[in-house]
């Protein structure tokens, strides 16, 4: 590999946050990792799922939301995978994006996009503020095995991940246990956050552990309100989708272009409502301030009665019932006799009036003359009837800020899996096309398959980007690193011939007797670095030379031989 490659290739291994911004490949790559993996295939297995069988995809995801919501937390601590600085990372990505472009979509290097963020100043949000300006977290993202581990660490009690982790998790999931097909599967990430797009029924958006479908995007919540900032407020910098990748700043893209162009406007149609009653009622639910100008009216035995919209409110925060919606006249059931009167209260719109009129002239809010109509109806009773209208306007549709479609599309070879396929075909398959389509090839790097591939790119990762493990071994000597690796437990959170890194080794207390070597070579790298290292593997142990000479017992069955010299250098045979 030449020295781009070889940056490409290390960094499907360690898969930073930075790293799949640089190389936006990595995003699918992870997700085909994690279809590869036993541990999501074992999933369709349990009753949740098998009791699932031949029922829809859409409630075979519904029941995934809730099994993620069960199994996993949502893990944003900055020192799970160490730190490192901005000037290291702009040094190590100058060739490939520059500085000006990397500040203007990454939050740690000058991003401003979110305004709630810097509101409250995201260096003391994420607890950066301890630290230096330069310094910044090492965020990793996991794979399915990392993630499960957590249950391993300490002070966790289920499996965990961040927002890139988790997106990538719910596609393989939503592919594998939910036959899902991974045509429909859209990965959308933007400088804070990270999700998916999954084009089932009206669409639906997965939000960290939660998935919020087209109902529940307008319903007006606070949780669904927080699930809409990233793309009312932030540069979409990625579209990811297995026909490849479109970027905010390349100019060359892979994805097919009228997939990305469908994509476009079925978000845009996700992301838009129909101004109804009913959405207008949503949109009260949040903007409360406006409900002291609307009533509701109902008949009662010919005569009507009217109710302040705020009461109404009220009720429906502790019932299961919902305004202007199926439920409305169960809700108004629950409401007491004495909070109605018989005549109108004035200064407020009757919400029976709206409804006819928005059935009659449905108003474009998207359009200057919508607008202009809707606020000539109001006006006369709201106060601030043009800012109304404006947040109404905002809340019926988000206009995404998407890459440009004006790009350089190139021909990539799509990855064709299917949901009929098991795990062994799709392997199979990803085997066969590996050397035409690279972010194929890179899955198996992400995957951990040190049978197939090079290992230039795993060790190389292993001794420049694992910080956790240099943390552990600051004030020992390179004994006393060797004896606390020996007192670990001996298992690999990867099954057959699959590495972990070091950090992973350090942060869950376990580790083949190979990947210990590993430990202790990037501890030596920093405490020997006028020495060269050899690491000798022979299929069921594996010797570790520098200064001293420290052996480990493996159970991988891998064989080889790595020298890596004083300057940093990596020959494997």
């Amino acid at each position: 590999m030449n020295t781009k490659e070889l940056e490409r290739y290390t960094s499907a291994i360690t898969l930073s946050d930075m790293e799949i911004f640089v190389f936006p490949e990595l995003m699918y790559s992870l997700v085909l990792a994690n279809i590869m993996s036993p541990i999501i295939w074992q999933w369709r297995e349990l009753d949740c799922f098998k009791k699932l069988e031949g029922k829809s995809s859409y409630k075979k995801l519904m029941r995934l939301k809730q099994f993620i919501i069960d199994e996993f937390e949502f893990n944003l601590d900055l020192e799970t995978w160490g730190l490192t600085s901005q000037a290291t990372e702009l040094k190590r990505f100058e060739n490939f994006i520059s500085p000006d472009d990397i500040a203007k979509s990454n939050a740690l290097f000058g991003y401003q996009g979110d305004k709630y963020y810097f509101d409250v100043d995201i260096r003391r949000h994420f607890g950066l503020d301890k630290y230096n300006s330069d310094i910044i977290p090492y965020w990793k993202t996991e794979t399915v095995e990392a993630m499960n581990a957590f249950r391993l660490k300490e002070g966790y009690s289920k499996a965990a991940g961040e927002c890139v982790s988790l997106a990538a998790l719910y596609a393989a999931a939503a592919v594998v246990v939910c036959e899902i097909p991974i045509d429909d599967i859209y990965m959308i990430l933007t400088p804070l956050h990270s999700q998916n797009f999954i084009d089932i029924q009206d669409g639906a958006l997965t939000n960290n552990r939660r998935l919020v479908t087209k109902t529940m995007w307008f319903n007006g919540t606070a949780i669904s309100n927080k699930a809409q900032r990233a793309l009312r407020n932030e540069n979409i910098t990625v579209v990811a989708h297995r026909s490849g990748y479109v970027h905010c700043f390349y100019k060359d893209a892979t994805i097919d272009r009228q997939r990305y162009l469908d994509f476009c406007g079925k978000l845009d149609s996700y992301l838009t409502a129909e101004l109804t009653l009913s959405i207008v009622a949503n949109f009260l639910r949040f903007n409360q301030d406006y409900q002291k100008y609307f009533q509701i009216c109902r008949d009662c035995h010919g005569q009507p009665q009217f109710l302040k919209a705020e009461v109404l409110f009220h009720y429906e925060h502790g019932s299961n019932y919902r305004i202007a919606d199926s439920t409305f006249e169960k809700l108004l059931a629950e409401v007491s006799d004495e909070d109605f009167v018989p005549y109108q209260f004035p200064g407020r719109i009757r919400c029976d009036e709206l409804d006819r009129f928005l059935e009659k002239k449905k108003p474009d809010l998207k359009s200057n003359e919508g607008k202009a109509l809707l606020r000539r109806t109001i006006e006369k009773i709201i106060p601030e009837a043009e800012k109304f209208v404006h947040e109404l306007a905002d809340f019926v549709h988000v206009e995404p800020k998407l890459p440009s479609s004006e790009k350089n599309f190139l021909p990539t070879e799509p990855i064709e899996i299917s949901v009929e396929q098991g795990r062994e075909k799709i392997i199979s398959y990803l085997q066969q096309v590996r050397r035409k389509n690279t972010t194929v090839d890179l899955a198996f790097y992400a995957y951990r398959d040190m049978e197939s591939c090079d290992w230039i790119p795993f060790v190389k990762a292993a001794i420049e980007r694992n910080p956790v493990s240099l943390r552990m071994a600051e004030s020992m000597t390179i004994d006393q690193a060797y004896s606390q690796l020996e007192k670990m437990n001996n298992n690999s959170i990867y099954g057959g011939k699959r590495l972990a890194q070091p950090d992973e080794i350090v942060n869950y207390r376990t580790g083949d007797g190979l990947e210990k070597a590993f430990v202790l070579a990037n501890v030596m790298t920093k405490k020997e670095n006028l020495q060269d290292i050899e690491i000798i593997v022979t299929g069921s142990g594996v010797t570790i030379k520098s200064r001293n000479e420290y052996s480990f017992l493996s159970d991988k069955g891998l064989k080889k031989k790595i020298h890596i010299s004083r300057a940093g250098d990596i020959n494997v045979t």
